[in-house]
């Protein structure tokens, strides 16, 4: 059974950090491409960073660079997401997804067709940032 369970979230102060961690289970982790998606209250899923482990390939939103760094521990099954500087825009539903690399690519979540099109999702968690 494939499974991905998102660890992390919480209330926060703006200028803050938090780790988010996607623990999979269930599917070969290093043939997929798994990330991070968010949807705040009122507006639509967007992509926030993924990761292609086998080949080292990050993608970032452009609203998160420079301030969230996702990594992956293969040995593990687990993504990370470091959030800094964390700013009130950011509070969000976070949702852990998986996708096969050898049918979308490494590249996927560069492309809105992510946000719909991921092979697995997990139960979201809430990430507050309070200004």
């Amino acid at each position: 059974e494939v499974q991905l369970q998102a660890f992390g979230g919480g209330l926060v102060q703006a200028g803050g950090s938090l780790r988010l961690s996607c623990a999979a289970s269930g599917f070969p982790f290093d043939d997929f491409v798994i990330g991070w998606f968010r949807q705040a209250p009122g507006k639509e899923r967007e992509g926030v960073s993924c990761i292609s482990s086998s080949d080292g390939y990050i993608y970032y939103g452009d609203s998160v660079k420079g301030r969230f760094t996702i990594s992956s521990d293969s040995a593990k099954n687990t993504v990370y997401l470091q959030m800094n500087s964390l700013e009130s825009e950011d509070t969000a539903v976070y949702y852990c997804a998986a996708a096969v690399r050898a049918i979308y690519g490494p590249y996927y979540c560069s492309s809105d067709d992510s946000v719909g099109g991921m092979d697995y999702w997990g139960k979201g968690t809430l990430v507050t940032v309070s200004s």
